[in-house]
């Protein structure tokens, strides 16, 4: 994980990032590995940095990148790649994966059975962009580390 320096008040600058990445190989392990991967960061982000992590943006993470990770395994052939980074008092979860062809989310439909991953993760993002690379595409979904003052639980425009 990069850390960087702290400002004088003890507030990180909102422009320097804390990050890390993990390749994921495509085993039967790969979305636990990644959700728990997501909560180690989170963790170690509020107690080496003292930044607040609600129990909510925990969830919604782990929930956020479960649904991402579980895409690419599913409708990517080879290896997939995991990012996490804090900046601006949000976390950016990115996943990248070799399959070029862009997702889209499908009209509601209550009597549809599973395919509702990306519905979801853009219902409970602050952010969420997909972009194609030079191979693959990768997904990147926003959320806020605090909860709202207000105690609202509401996605937010894409990025």
């Amino acid at each position: 994980m990069d850390a960087g320096p702290m400002g004088e008040d003890g507030a990180m600058p909102d422009d320097y990032v804390i990050q890390t990445s993990v390749a994921l190989e495509g085993d039967g392990t790969d979305i636990a590995q990644a959700r728990h991967l997501a909560a180690g960061f989170l963790g170690r982000v509020q107690a080496e940095h003292g930044l607040p992590v609600s129990r909510r943006a925990l969830d919604l993470t782990q929930l956020v990148v479960s649904e991402l990770v579980t895409n690419a395994r599913k409708y990517a052939p080879g290896p997939a790649l995991l990012d996490l980074r804090i900046t601006g008092g949000m976390v950016e979860i990115s996943v990248w994966d070799s399959d070029p062809v862009l997702p889209v989310a499908r009209a509601a439909d209550a009597g549809r059975v599973g395919q509702h991953g990306l519905e979801i993760v853009m219902a409970v993002a602050q952010g969420f962009a997909v972009q194609r690379e030079p191979v693959g595409k990768r997904i990147t979904a926003r959320l806020a580390l605090a909860d709202d003052p207000d105690g609202a639980i509401t996605g937010r425009p894409p990025l």
